[in-house]
């Protein structure tokens, strides 16, 4: 498992929500954690000529949010999933367990927004110390597959009686105010942060590992497929 997390944080997003279930039963493994290890390796085997394609342009920042809720009936936690690009390629990701129980689809993808939310406002104070980088900075554009988690946003009113939502809604108010990002909807089917939430099919892996930016790499070059 270390080794794929080494894998994973370096070079291979794609690898990001495998990564993130196994590694929550490393203390006491399963037969069936053994198999989906034995998946994961064996598709490291047939993609390890994969890698990050980096472009000049857009020299823009945007992000892609998502969330399953409550995927696990033995576990009552959604997944987050985000990631953020430039260039046309992915320089930021993250895939994780939600800390709490969230009562909604709406409030899982809520969760999941406030938490690129920070990751947008990380970026762009970094590349705002990068001498440079055209300024000033345009807000982040995040895009989320949730138009109620948007319109929550939107919302200068919160009116729910939980107190965790609560902050999440003054912090992405903060952020939205203060320029740092902008919230865009977004298809399920367009938004490539689907594969950091839940399985997908072989098919929708390599589209949305494409759309990350995740190509073949063949004598040095990229190999468009």
């Amino acid at each position: 498992i270390g080794s794929l997390m080494y894998l994973m944080t370096c070079t291979r997003p794609d690898l990001a929500y495998a990564v993130s279930r196994l590694s929550r039963y490393t203390s006491n493994p399963s037969e069936d954690h053994w198999k989906a290890i034995t998946r994961v390796l064996r598709y490291i085997r047939y993609t390890r000529d994969y890698g990050l394609h980096y472009t000049r342009d857009p020299a823009v920042i945007e992000g892609y949010t998502d969330a399953n809720w409550i995927s696990d009936n033995k576990d009552s936690k959604s997944t987050s999933g985000y990631v953020f690009t430039l260039g046309g390629n992915t320089i930021a990701w993250k895939s994780s367990k939600q800390t709490v129980i969230s009562r909604s689809t709406m409030e899982s993808e809520f969760i999941a927004l406030d938490k690129s939310g920070e990751e947008a406002e990380w970026l762009r104070q970094f590349v705002e110390d990068i001498p440079r980088w055209p300024k000033p900075l345009p807000a982040i554009c995040v895009h989320c597959d949730s138009q109620s988690a948007i319109g929550r946003a939107q919302s200068l009113m919160y009116n729910g009686r939980s107190r965790h939502m609560r902050r999440r809604h003054n912090t992405i108010r903060q952020l939205l105010s203060t320029g740092v990002i902008t919230i865009d909807y977004v298809r399920s089917a367009d938004n490539i942060a689907d594969p950091f939430t839940k399985g997908l099919s072989r098919e929708l892996v390599e589209t949305s590992s494409r759309g990350m930016g995740l190509k073949p790499v063949v004598n040095g070059n990229m190999r468009e497929t």
